[in-house]
């Protein structure tokens, strides 16, 4: 994995740092495991606007991505890893012995032909997925489930992984990308090695037009609204805003939001920096 600063012979590349994608191995997806997928442009069913800034974007389709890894014991081969555009990690193809196709988040490091499996009694190599029970203490892990069954939930973007510290009668205590140290069940999936594509949060786009290829329009400023658009806008000249908080009146930049009350608070065992 490696970025690459272009060369400024535009305005748009003068800053632009690019992944070279070394890692993918195909431009094609597997037609099979691929559904369109619709643009909302943020506005609900009714046709009302209920997200704002969101709108445009690239055609694309959905990728369907296999994160409960319930097809136990039998052995697949990586056929190749692609890059997915509805998420920032990179996907691999897993061809099982039986035929079946399946796309999983690529962990980093994986090659086309190597064979993972998921299970009980397996090897704790990397792709491998298994119950937080059979992992070794101290293993880094991603594609973490929070609840039996429910399908990965936990350390599922570009470059993120947990690690397995201890386990506690039915729980494992995982500290988690946030610096959260947090209580799992240990009958819940995980799967062995950190997500791929590490270098994405080096890539700089260099140009607004890049955001707009993304699905995303141009943000105003809450200091240059008015006073009826947002409780910072208004002023004479250059008023810094006073208190930042959000268009709704909720104080932010620091402010805690998280209920005191909250029933899983007591799954965790110190909270994030």
């Amino acid at each position: 994995m490696s970025v690459r600063k272009l060369k400024p012979i535009t305005p748009g590349q003068r800053f632009r740092i690019v992944n070279n994608f070394e890692e993918i191995t195909t431009n094609k997806p597997e037609k099979s495991l691929t559904v369109g997928i619709k643009k909302s442009g943020g506005r609900n069913q009714t046709g009302k606007m209920t997200m704002r800034y969101t709108g445009g974007g690239h055609k694309k389709k959905y990728r369907i991505i296999d994160f409960k890894r319930n097809k136990a014991n039998v052995e697949a081969t990586v056929k190749s890893v692609e890059y997915d555009p509805n998420r920032t990690a990179f996907i691999a193809l897993l061809e099982y012995a039986d035929g079946e196709k399946r796309y999983i988040i690529a962990p980093n490091g994986i090659k086309v032909d190597q064979k993972v499996v998921s299970g009980e009694s397996v090897e704790p190599n990397i792709g491998n997925a298994m119950k937080l029970r059979n992992i070794p203490l101290g293993t880094v892990i991603s594609c973490v489930e929070m609840r039996p069954g429910q399908g990965a939930i936990l350390a599922r973007s570009a470059g993120s992984s947990a690690q397995l510290t201890s386990r506690d009668g039915k729980y494992a205590i995982i500290k988690l990308p946030s610096g959260e140290s947090r209580m799992i069940l240990v009958e819940c999936m995980a799967m062995i090695g950190s997500v791929s594509n590490s270098d994405h949060q080096l890539t700089v786009s260099g140009k607004a037009g890049r955001s707009r290829w993304l699905g995303r329009r141009p943000r105003t400023r809450a200091v240059v609204m008015n006073p009826v658009d947002h409780p910072m806008g208004g002023g004479e000249g250059r008023s810094s805003g006073g208190h930042p908080r959000s268009r709704n009146g909720m104080p932010s930049k620091g402010y805690k939001t998280r209920k005191k009350n909250k029933v899983s608070n007591r799954y965790i065992v110190s909270k994030r920096k």
